[in-house]
């Protein structure tokens, strides 16, 4: 899967509804944006990669389900980072205050919120400095906890807010600890 980034600044500059429509009406693409509004362009996912993250957002929406600690977003889901980046993580959740505090309006664009926990994969074609980059953002705009899965390696770095990267080598599972209380992913059948 290669990644494109497309700088526009100095052309042409997209304000956030221009780039949301242009996400809408090209929903084969994978867009994000970063802080320095340049566009990020992500083809979609292969069969194998796409099941493993239907198999992680069914884990973590079945752990969510009632629904009364927070919402569970799916790798389509678009959020503003207070940096002013739009990221789409393989997986995310917010919780349950920060959701009821946006409006309609909000809710129904690129929430403009950063998750309080983020999942993203790495496959053999990406970047592992773009990804750990990405997570460092994340991390440095609020994310509690975030998991950098390697699909090909089982390597799992843990990010938490205001600690050190945790490396972890072919855990079985992964907890999500004080920020999902009692959520326990099974990565053997992400991985398998």
């Amino acid at each position: 899967m290669y990644t494109f980034t497309l700088n526009l600044n100095g052309i042409a500059e997209l304000t956030d509804e221009q780039f949301f429509q242009l996400c809408q009406r090209h929903e084969l693409i994978r867009f994000e944006r970063n802080a320095d509004r340049s566009i990020v362009i992500r083809p979609l996912l292969g069969g194998i990669n796409s099941n493993r993250n239907a198999n992680l957002t069914y884990q973590l929406g079945m752990w969510n389900r009632n629904e009364t600690l927070g919402v569970a977003f799916a790798s389509s889901a678009g959020f503003t980072l207070p940096n002013g980046a739009v990221r789409s993580p393989n997986a995310s959740w917010l919780k349950r205050e920060k959701w009821d505090a946006l409006t309609p309006e909000q809710k129904e664009s690129f929430t403009p919120v950063c998750p309080d926990f983020v999942v993203e994969f790495i496959t053999s074609d990406d970047c592992l400095k773009r990804l750990r980059a990405k997570m460092q953002e994340y991390r440095e705009n609020g994310t509690r906890l975030g998991w950098l899965i390697d699909l090909e390696t089982g390597k799992v770095e843990i990010y938490r807010l205001n600690q050190e990267v945790e490396i972890l080598e072919n855990p079985a599972t992964l907890s999500g600890e004080d920020v999902l209380p009692g959520f326990v992913l099974d990565l053997n059948s992400i991985l398998s």
